[in-house]
């Protein structure tokens, strides 16, 4: 349908070559979010951050569609893509497990989502926020062309200031209410 995707994360400046990865599958572009500020953020810090990154990309190229996990490898909450649908005011699809269809005269999708007892089918305007289940779709691994051009393409770095973070007392540990009193195996 045309378009541009860009991949972004929060983390580390070590969380670089995942986004090389992202690149060398046909990503377009790449934006690691990172600042010293951001260290110990839970959910609701993270969510601020990735949000402020997508209004910030947003004022460069519309954002039609944002793409996320269905939920973070270190925490399992599944808050941090609800929480961004939630600050941007986007239509949120939780736990897709495909895309039936996009309208771009009616500016809708059409999804498929995994429920308690079967499957749903959702459609709702865009823009919108999609949590993806792990193993919704097959990932078409790069041709040498664009392994090499991941390799050579240049990563934005945005630290708070060029991600538009606008209140730093909603980042990072301070940000963050969450407090883990203790974690146990059920």
């Amino acid at each position: 349908l045309g378009g541009k995707v860009t991949v972004l994360t929060m983390g580390p400046p070590q969380a670089e070559p995942a986004l090389r990865k992202a690149l060398s599958f046909g990503c377009d572009e790449a934006v690691l979010v990172t600042d010293k500020l951001f260290a110990g953020a839970d959910t609701l810090a993270t969510s601020y951050v990735l949000a402020s990154a997508i209004k910030t990309l947003h004022q460069e190229t519309p954002v039609d569609l944002v793409f996320t996990g269905k939920q973070t490898i270190d925490g399992d909450t599944a808050q941090v893509g609800p929480g961004i649908a939630k600050r941007l005011e986007l239509e949120l699809l939780t736990y897709v497990s495909r895309i039936v269809s996009v309208d771009q005269a009616a500016n809708s999708i059409r999804v498929e989502r995994r429920a308690e007892g079967g499957v749903q089918v959702l459609e709702t305007r865009l823009p919108a926020l999609i949590t993806m289940l792990e193993g919704s779709n097959e990932i078409r691994f790069g041709s040498a062309p664009d392994m090499f051009r991941a390799a050579r393409a240049e990563v934005r770095v945005w630290d708070r200031n060029a991600a538009g973070i606008e209140d730093i007392k909603k980042v990072g540990l301070k940000g963050s209410p969450t407090i883990v009193s203790r974690v146990f195996v059920p």
